[in-house]
């Protein structure tokens, strides 16, 4: 399509049944520290609350997917730091909401309308409105699903006061497939259909903003920001299309860059390169704790141990305990490798790189 979308559907301005799945999951705790999932109560499943006169959800989707290195080569390198696919290239909330609004307006070309745009800007279940529009169903690991290209997609919304045709919702195609529940790393799809956003990576490296739960740590791998495991074992992610948008192409080369590299980003290095990107939200201290636990559940060398030493004495109090964590798993690490503790420890007591920041 002209403006980007790869689908675009029509729903009628109502979700039977969310309003009791939301509360139940809330009820459940299990979104974490997310207050904002609750704060809104039934705005989220009543579009007619957030836009009086709502009779019309139309939903769109955007494939985000451009060429980078393969999900699981990055995740098979401990060296490397694996950054979710969405999240390499520009941050896609102004890209969806300029491309909704023109739409919206074109629309009223032709029948005028009153609208709002809608795209994370608003507690709206977007997965449940794509759902009902017809866009996809819900998959076990909770994400909107297509038969043609899978999972890796944007979603957007237009409220309208229209009374426009809907679209019939699909049937579901994940049938007995348990792959994505099978290999969620931390177990956070405690139930098809239902993930535990305590246990999320995702959740983890991006909404959590305390300390990373010290029993969660080893199962984080080398993700620093999301996890696309779910996605990645989905059948029907093999038909994923690629995206013709050039914002969502990979910047800063986050599809192979080294964990040490990125750990010695100073506070204006992050600033500067993370603007215009979803991880900037996260801010630079979350960005090196999750790098820190990366680096510790990797191999023990000397330059991840000299990285991790050259940052503590500078960092907050929330990144520091996650260095020491980091350190003391390196040298457990070093202890029962073949001729390695020596050579960790002797690195340990040298004063490692020059800090920057």
């Amino acid at each position: 399509m002209e403006l980007g979308f790869a689908a675009v559907r029509i729903g009628e301005a109502s979700l039977p049944g969310a309003e009791r799945d939301l509360d139940a999951w809330l009820a459940a705790g299990s979104h974490g520290e997310m207050d904002y999932m609750s704060r809104h109560g039934a705005l989220r499943c009543r579009p007619a609350l957030l836009m009086p006169g709502c009779r019309s959800v139309i939903s769109a989707r955007m494939n985000y997917l451009s060429p980078a290195r393969a999900t699981q080569a990055v995740l098979a390198d401990p060296a490397r730091a694996f950054v979710s696919r969405y999240a390499l290239g520009r941050d896609y909330h102004k890209v969806l909401r300029h491309r909704l609004k023109r739409l919206a307006q074109r629309i009223g070309e032709v029948h005028a309308h009153r609208w709002r745009v809608v795209v994370d800007s608003a507690p709206l279940m977007e997965v449940a409105v794509g759902e009902r529009s017809g866009l996809g169903w819900r998959g076990k690991h909770t994400l909107l699903l297509d038969r043609e290209t899978g999972s890796n997609f944007f979603l957007g919304e237009i409220l309208s006061d229209l009374p426009l045709p809907p679209d019939p919702p699909v049937g579901a195609h994940c049938g007995q497939c348990s792959a994505c529940i099978e290999i969620c790393p931390t177990q956070a799809i405690v139930a098809p259909y239902r993930v535990d956003a305590r246990r999320c990576i995702s959740y983890l490296t991006i909404e959590l903003k305390g300390a990373i739960p010290l029993e969660l740590r080893p199962l984080l791998g080398n993700r620093i920001y999301g996890c696309d495991d779910c996605q990645m074992v989905c059948p029907w992610n093999r038909f994923a299309k690629l995206s013709a948008e050039a914002d969502f192409r990979v910047r800063h080369g986050l599809d192979n860059a080294t964990l040490v590299e990125l750990f010695m980003w100073s506070a204006a290095d992050f600033d500067e390169r993370m603007a215009g990107s979803a991880i900037f939200r996260i801010g630079h201290d979350r960005w090196l704790r999750n790098i820190a636990v990366a680096l510790g559940n990797g191999p023990p060398t000397a330059q991840a141990v000299a990285a991790l030493q050259a940052r503590a004495p500078v960092a907050s109090e929330l990144v520091r305990e996650h260095i020491e964590w980091a350190l003391a798993s390196l040298s457990a690490r070093a202890d029962s490798e073949t001729n390695s503790n020596a050579f960790v420890w002797n690195v340990l007591d040298s004063k490692g790189p020059t800090q920057h920041d």
